[in-house]
């Protein structure tokens, strides 16, 4: 079956169709990762866009429950040059045509990944449609162009759990296990209360706060601080998830109640309310960052890490007041990557040090978010 990819500026590029057969609409971005496809589809972050693919060959080691970083999907397509429709790993257990499939997940393949990449590149993130109506492209265009913007749309109070719950570390694993992260110490007499927001929460993030010796409590987004006070946490986590940090009055007003009460750590959009709750201010990148190899300063230390990165909006230096500090930038583009503030226990990163598959140079956030827990406890 023919497919095709209108985008909202008339650009068209026609392919094969897999997965599931629906028509979908969302932001159009794209991911230079390697490997690790799966954690992509079952990302939240992703919720409300449309994946393009760098890596040439997607499908090759099937899918596996292990690696699901979520409970389902929640891209709403994805776009590849070549998509194999058999596994070849022991590990798998479902193709990733059938996994799309049963999950409602549309799939062009057969297309010059390397032209829709420079394309957005040079406009920008774009709204597109995947759709079999191959013919209809007036309408498909039209329809990319109605779609609703990124901008001013909250999606981590969509893709949130509605209810409260205590994670079980013991599942799903994944092939390392739940042990503590290298340079952890096996002896950790006391387990601590971590409470983490959920605004589109990885599974990986909560195996590594549960290496860790965390008890972990996810709570929705909503969540009040009063609530999450009266759960007498050692520490407060604030997610990943997808969509603008802007629209989250809700959830800067709890970073601005919980500050200086229980250790604060944050990843990705996390990150970007600790910027808007500390005064700062966010805007949307041309592209956005999306991918397992981009290179991060430590600037307190000179050394550089290699990150996993999936997100459109960024927190403006410029913005910060005095008492907070920047702890990493993008050698890429020089923007912010991490900050932490000068008197109050609490810090944050622009990437996802819990990466999986990889890479792991920054699995010692958590070493640190477990240090700053102790320390506060004294």
């Amino acid at each position: 079956m023919q497919a095709i990819l209108a985008l909202e500026d008339g650009r068209l590029f026609r392919g094969k169709a897999h997965g599931s057969v629906h028509e979908r609409v969302g932001e159009v971005v794209f991911n230079t990762s390697m490997t690790g496809y799966q954690e992509i589809f079952t990302d939240p972050s992703y919720a409300g866009q449309i994946v393009v693919l760098t890596s040439p060959h997607i499908g090759n080691y099937g899918t596996s429950p292990s690696d699901a970083e979520s409970a389902h999907p929640y891209i709403e397509g994805l776009v590849v040059r070549e998509f194999s429709l058999v596994s070849s790993n022991w590990r798998a257990t479902e193709v990733a045509d059938e996994y799309l499939e049963r999950s409602g997940v549309p799939v062009i393949s057969e297309i010059d990944t390397r032209a829709v990449v420079r394309h957005l590149r040079d406009k920008g993130c774009l709204r597109g449609v995947i759709s079999t109506a191959v013919e209809d492209t007036d309408a498909l265009v039209a329809k990319a162009r109605a779609h609703k913007k990124m901008e001013g749309t909250d999606l981590a109070s969509v893709v949130s759990t509605t209810t409260a719950y205590v994670w079980d570390a013991s599942e799903p694993k994944n092939q390392t296990g739940d042990k503590l992260l290298p340079g952890s110490d096996p002896g950790a007499a006391e387990t601590l209360h971590v409470v983490a927001y959920d605004f589109g929460i990885k599974r990986n993030i909560l195996r590594m706060l549960s290496r860790e010796n965390c008890r972990v409590t996810v709570v929705p987004a909503r969540t009040s601080a009063k609530e999450v006070l009266a759960m007498a946490p050692d520490g407060v986590f604030f997610s990943n998830g997808p969509g603008d940090p802007e629209p989250l009055d809700y959830a800067v007003k709890n970073v601005q109640e919980l500050k200086g009460k229980t250790p604060l750590f944050g990843i990705c959009l996390g990150h970007q309310l600790f910027g808007i709750a500390l005064g700062g201010k966010t805007y949307k990148l041309k592209f956005g960052h999306h991918g397992g190899n981009h290179p991060i300063q430590h600037l307190a230390t000179g050394k550089v890490e290699i990150t996993a990165q999936n997100h459109n909006f960024n927190v403006d230096p410029e913005s910060l007041p005095e008492d907070v500090v920047q702890t990493h930038t993008n050698l890429n583009d020089n923007t912010l990557a991490g900050l932490r503030h000068k008197t109050d226990p609490m810090f944050s990163v622009q990437y996802h040090p819990e990466a999986s598959p990889g890479p792991h140079d920054s699995h010692y956030l958590f070493r640190d978010f477990r240090k700053m827990m102790e320390e506060w406890k004294r």
